[in-house]
Order: structure tokens, then C-alpha cells, then sequence
């Protein structure tokens, strides 16, 4: 197979293929062969540009390994009828190109009909756009586009201008069907960032496998999933058992068992085991694009700057028929007057609006982001006041060990290793800090003690080599193994206590072996985000946490958090939102917990963390992917990013169709052209507005 590299970046390289060499259902076997090859993370195939864009896993597959697998598909392969009738054909998709390669051809095929054929063609064409600009008025709206198109195809006709209104009416279609074709693929575009997999699909017919692309799926098929993939399709599982994350569609933080029976949703990701799957819902019909379908159908959830600039349209298109009639008024010059017909702005205005938003909403899905409708990016972008919980937000809520403060004759390493030894047995949140510290260190404690007590609330005791070993709480250890606690030990308490840490005692046959710190320290990025947060206008960023005053004024100091409260209970959380949003604040919360949820509920635009509770999933606005913090600031870049770009676009519409507007008016230009150059500006809005916001 004969390629060129046409760009090529450290894990990921884009490749040429010829076109008169290789046929598109020939591609896509390749494509599939690629696919399932080691180090392979992804490949996408373009065929209008007879490209491959492969990604690959550095660390398994270098660039030459990469192009010696497409090298090696020899014709054999990809000639081969057996391999050829397993690939499906996927339908072409999409384009402008093929909109304009149909409107061509109709206007062709119209022009050699009789002229009484094409003028009847043309009033059935007319109609109902009279009829629909009619029912705008009647359903309160008298001033609307659907008006204006009607007036400038009826002004036309009357004026027995019937080759200008037979080619704006071609326009007009044309320009509507690019439209819808623009919004759909946005929603389309969406739908496949947040669920859709490029990975081949196994089906499984009798004992065989047949490896198809996820597109070639169809309802009751039987397909096997391995550990690793992600699920194409929703369906109920026949055999097999597995752990599912199902995170991005329930909300559920930890991998959920499925075995025969379950249902599975598309779009979620095989963790562990083999599962075999009945096909029920494919495409449209699965979870993934009722989700998409609810974002569509949630008018309340728009971006306010969507509703401003869906308004501002609104209220411009009086001024449109001002100037017409004043154009006519004192020109009597009827070409002029439909040229001014021709040029409107909520067309550009209400399309490139809901572009940007579902864009960005792409866009933040692509890094692992989901955002549950445009107006919460907004309050996103526009949050002056930062909520955030401590306990599994600024900190991973994973104790470690912080210091070990031995006791004569004891060293260190002993007192880790002794600690480690009983701690394994019953694995709590302390005592896990410790046994992985252990591990972390090499540290290797062979089993010679005895029996293993554990004792409620208390801590546990064993014996070695004749000593009897404890190791607990202070309770434990001064009060009912009676070791003396001496003015050493309340230093070490003290300072212990000032950095929010608890405490493990260890004691052997009767003297203190040692004392072992742990703590739940703040993300390693929690303070970068505090302060990129507040380079990008929010004022106020604020830490409540139920914890205690000593553990939250060190998380606090660690992540430059001036403003704290701590022991709070949930109710104080949602006093503390709503006092803020009562003084005109816009408040963000971040959280992760069920405590979390009536605070994420109350506040502007509530976020959790990817490794949330499912009630506070389920209540927050925007969930947050792997580091949360980070994905924090993308939010916020994102939200001002497509704000800053709706008002850009807004002025370029305004700036554009003005200058459109008064060309036709005093007759610079024709109104055939009026409507080229109006459509033209819509889908040159429409299209940018689909562009990436971010810097890769």
C-alpha cells in the first residue's frame, strides 16, 4: 500500500493515500486492519481528501512502526472478497458541496422546461412561503424573516420579474438547506465527541467473528466486547461478566458489574471482563442521542448571550421593511426595493449563535468535559464568586502518610514496617495511607506476629517476638495501654494538629515505637487553578468544608484560598450560595459529594468532580473530567472564549448585511446578487462559528 506523510506530530500522524489505487471500501478495511493493531489509539479516514489520521501510543509504536503496518497491506489484504464483504460501506457524508452539486442540477433540469412549466414550478415553490410567513403573523410575530422572504418573492412575481424571483427563490432554498445542514451536523458533531467510538466493532455470527465498523451496526445483532473498549451500541448483555464505567451517561463514579441480563448504554467503557451483547437501540435511538436530543429540546438551558442575539434579530426586522418601504418611497425603483428585501440579519444571527454554543459544548466534550446546556458555559465564563468543597475537590480525598516520628530504640524504617504489618489486615483510610507508603518504599514485612485483634474505635493489637505491638488512636494507646505521654509527644500533637493532620501511635511492649502522621494534602494543582482562576475575573474564590478548623486552614494556605469556613453543614453551604447570589454575585460551587448537592442545586452553575457521587452528578450543571481543577479553567476559557466570539459575529452580521442592505438601496447591486452575497456571509459566520476555541 503506497503512502506519503502529509503531518506528522509525536503520537500522532496524518497519511495520503491514492485514490486511483485504493477504493473507499478498500480504505475502510484498512482502516479497520490499522485499527486493532497494538499502540493504535485511534484512526479516522477522510475521503474526500483520501487521508488517514492516525493516533498512536508513543510508548508501544513508533512513527516507522506505524507506517511499516500500513506498508505491509499488500493487495492480497485488501483485495481479498472474504475481508471486503465483512467491512461495511459507510454512507458518504455530508457536505456543502453536495448541496450545491443538487441545487446546480435542479436549476439545469428547470431550465429546459417551458416557461409556463417553470413559473408554475416557481409558484409552488412561493406558496409556501406565503403560507408560513402568515402563520408567523398569526401566531403574534408580524415582523419576521419568514415575511420578508415572502414580500421579496410575491413583489417579484407581481412586477413580472420572474427570472430574479425563480433565482432568489433557488437561493433562499439553497441557503436553508446549508443552514440546516450546518446545524445538523453541530448536533451531529456533539453527539459523536461525547459517545460515539471509532473503534471496530466484533459481531458474533454462529462461532465466528466478523469485525465491522460501528456504523455497519444494526438492531439484534450479537457483538463481544473486551476489556478496554468502549460499548458501541445500548443492548442487554447475554453472557459474559464484566465492570462497566458508565460515568459519562449515569453519573456513577465507580465501575458498575454487569452480567447476563444488565442493560448497557453506549458510549460507556468495558473496564475489566468480556461481554457478549444483544444489539437494541443503535444511532438516534440510544442513550447517547436522547441526551443530545434533551440539550436541543431545553430552550431554558440557552446561553443568555443565544437569547440576546436571537432577540436583537428579532427587533431589527421592522427596520428592514422601514427601509424597504423607504427605499421604494423615494426611488420608485422596484429592483432597489427588493434588493433591500433580500438582506435580513436574524437569519445569520440566530444560526450562529446556537453553532457557537453547541461548538464549544463540543469542544469541552472532547476534553472529557460534559456541559448540560449553554447557559450553564455562560455562568461558567461570567462567575465572580468560586465555591469550592475541600474533601475530594481541592484535595484528592485520599489520606497519605506526611511524617514518622520515631522513638528510641526505634528507627523510622522499623516503626513504617511495624505499622504496615498490622495495618494490613483491616485496610481503613489511615491505615491504607500507611501500607502504601510502605510499598512505595520497598519496604517488605514477612508475617510473624501473631493473631491480629482488631478493636472497635480503638486500633489494633498483635504480638512479635514476644512483644505485644498496638497501634491506634491516642485513647488507645495513652488511655488503655497506659503509655505515658510525655511533653515530646504533645509538641508533636501540637504541630500536628496546627497542619490538620491525624495521628497513629504505635507502641511495643509498653514504650511509644513511634508516631505517624497522615494527611489529605491539596491537589498538586489546586493552587495553579486558584490563581489562573482568579487571572481570568473571578474575585472570589471560597473554601467551605465540613471538616475541621485546623485541617481547612492548611489546605486553605496550601492553595492560596484567603476566604474559608470550616465545619460546615450542608445547609450552611446553601446559605452561604444564596446570601452571595442575594447581593448580586454569580456564583459557581464545585463538589463532589452528597453533602455537596444542595449547594451544586442552589448556585448559578453547580460542577462535580469525575469522581463525584451519583446525586451530585446528577444535580450539577457541568461535569468535570480525570483532574477536575484543570478542566475547571477550560470551562471558564471556553465560556468567555465563545461569548467573546457571539459578540464578534454579531458585529460582523450587523457590519456586513448593512453594508449589503445600502449597496442594494441605491442600486450598486443587483437584488439576485443581494441574496449570493447575504447567504454567503451567513455561511461564512456559521462556519467559523464551528471553529475550536481553544489552543490545542
Amino acid at each position: 500500500m503506497n503512502i506519503t506523510v502529509k503531518h506528522s506530530l509525536p503520537g500522532r500522524i496524518r497519511l495520503h493515500y491514492r485514490a486511483d489505487e485504493l477504493s473507499l471500501r478498500q480504505a475502510i478495511l484498512a482502516q479497520t486492519l490499522i485499527a486493532v493493531q497494538d499502540g493504535i489509539t485511534n484512526i479516522q479516514i477522510n475521503p474526500h481528501v483520501h487521508s488517514f489520521l492516525v493516533y498512536y501510543d508513543t510508548g508501544i509504536v513508533s512513527e516507522d512502526e506505524v507506517l511499516a503496518l500500513f506498508r505491509v497491506l499488500s493487495d492480497s489484504y485488501l483485495s481479498d472478497e472474504s475481508l471486503l464483504a465483512s467491512t461495511a460501506q459507510v454512507p458518504a457524508p455530508e457536505s456543502v458541496f453536495n448541496v450545491l452539486a443538487g441545487t446546480l442540477f435542479n436549476v439545469a433540469v428547470r431550465s429546459l422546461l417551458p416557461i409556463p412549466v417553470r413559473n408554475m414550478l416557481l409558484c409552488r415553490r412561493i406558496i409556501p412561503r406565503i403560507l408560513k410567513a402568515g402563520k408567523s403573523i398569526l401566531s403574534g410575530t408580524f415582523f419576521s424573516t419568514d415575511l420578508l422572504d415572502a414580500t421579496a418573492l410575491t413583489v417579484a412575481v407581481l412586477d413580472g420579474n420572474m427570472p430574479t424571483a425563480r433565482f432568489v427563490s433557488t437561493l433562499l432554498d439553497m441557503g436553508e438547506e446549508i443552514e440546516e445542514l450546518t446545524r445538523r451536523q453541530s448536533y451531529n458533531n456533539l453527539a459523536q465527541t461525547l459517545l460515539i467510538s471509532n473503534e471496530p466493532v466484533h459481531v458474533v455470527e454462529g462461532d465466528q467473528e466478523r469485525t465491522v465498523p460501528p456504523s455497519a451496526l444494526k438492531r439484534n445483532d450479537l457483538i463481544v466486547v473486551r476489556a478496554g473498549s468502549q460499548l458501541p451500541a445500548d443492548g442487554e448483555v447475554e453472557r459474559g461478566e464484566g465492570l462497566v464505567n458508565q460515568a459519562g451517561i449515569t453519573g456513577e463514579s465507580l465501575p458498575v458489574e454487569k452480567s447476563a441480563g444488565k442493560t448497557v448504554f453506549a458510549g460507556t467503557l468495558l473496564v475489566e471482563g468480556e461481554l457478549y451483547i444483544r444489539v437494541r437501540t443503535v444511532g438516534t435511538e440510544t442513550k447517547v442521542h436522547n441526551i443530545i436530543t434533551m440539550i436541543d429540546q431545553s430552550q431554558s438551558l440557552k446561553a443568555a448571550a443565544q437569547k440576546r442575539s436571537e432577540q436583537m434579530a428579532e427587533k431589527i426586522v421592522p427596520f428592514n421593511f422601514l427601509l424597504t418601504g423607504l427605499t421604494y418611497l423615494f426611488t420608485r425603483d422596484i429592483t432597489k426595493t427588493i434588493s433591500t428585501l433580500m438582506v435580513d440579519y436574524s437569519c445569520a444571527m440566530k444560526l450562529a449563535a446556537p453553532i457557537a454554543i453547541l461548538s464549544a459544548m463540543k469542544e469541552a466534550a472532547e476534553y472529557g468535559i460534559s456541559i448540560k446546556g449553554g447557559k450553564y458555559l455562560e455562568e461558567a465564563a461570567l462567575a465572580d464568586t468560586v465555591v469550592f468543597d475541600k474533601t475530594g475537590t481541592l484535595t484528592y480525598a485520599e489520606p497519605v502518610l506526611a511524617d514518622i516520628y520515631p522513638f528510641a530504640p526505634y528507627t523510622e524504617e522499623e516503626v513504617l514496617l511495624l505499622a504496615a504489618c498490622l495495618e494490613e489486615h483491616f485496610p481503613h483510610p489511615l491505615g491504607r495511607a500507611v501500607v502504601k507508603a510502605a510499598e512505595d518504599r520497598g519496604l517488605v514485612h514477612p508475617e510473624r506476629h501473631a493473631k491480629v485483634e482488631y478493636i472497635v474505635a480503638h486500633g489494633i493489637a498483635s504480638a512479635l517476638n514476644g512483644k505485644r505491638l498496638c497501634i491506634g488512636s491516642a485513647h488507645f494507646i495513652f488511655e488503655d495501654e497506659q503509655i505515658p505521654l510525655s511533653d515530646e509527644i504533645a509538641a508533636i500533637q501540637h504541630e500536628a494538629a496546627a497542619h490538620g493532620y491525624s495521628l497513629l501511635y504505635l507502641a511495643a511492649d509498653g514504650i511509644l515505637a513511634g508516631i505517624l502522621t497522615i494527611g489529605d494534602p491539596a491537589r498538586h494543582n489546586a493552587a495553579e487553578t486558584i490563581a489562573e482562576l482568579k487571572r481570568l475575573g473571578v474575585e472570589t474564590c471560597v473554601m467551605l468544608t465540613g471538616d475541621a478548623e485546623q485541617a481547612a486552614a492548611q489546605i486553605a494556605a496550601q492553595t492560596g484560598i484567603t476566604e474559608y469556613r470550616a465545619q460546615t453543614l450542608p445547609e450552611d453551604k446553601v446559605r452561604y450560595v444564596q446570601e452571595a447570589i442575594e447581593n448580586g454575585h454569580t456564583v459557581m460551587m464545585i463538589g463532589d459529594g452528597i453533602n455537596d448537592a444542595p449547594a451544586l442545586s442552589a448556585a448559578q452553575v453547580g460542577a462535580a468532580m469525575d469522581s463525584c457521587t451519583s446525586i451530585a452528578g446528577d444535580t450539577a450543571d457541568i461535569l468535570l473530567s480525570g483532574d477536575g481543577l484543570t478542566s475547571l479553567v477550560t470551562v471558564r476559557q471556553l465560556g468567555q472564549a465563545v461569548l467573546r466570539r457571539i459578540n464578534t459575529t454579531n458585529k460582523l452580521i450587523i457590519g456586513g448585511n448593512s453594508f449589503l442592505l445600502f449597496a442594494g438601496m441605491f442600486g450598486l447591486i443587483p437584488p439576485a446578487l443581494a441574496a449570493v452575497l447575504h447567504n454567503s456571509l451567513t455561511i461564512a459566520v456559521s462556519i467559523q462559528s464551528m471553529q475550536k476555541l481553544l489552543k490545542e
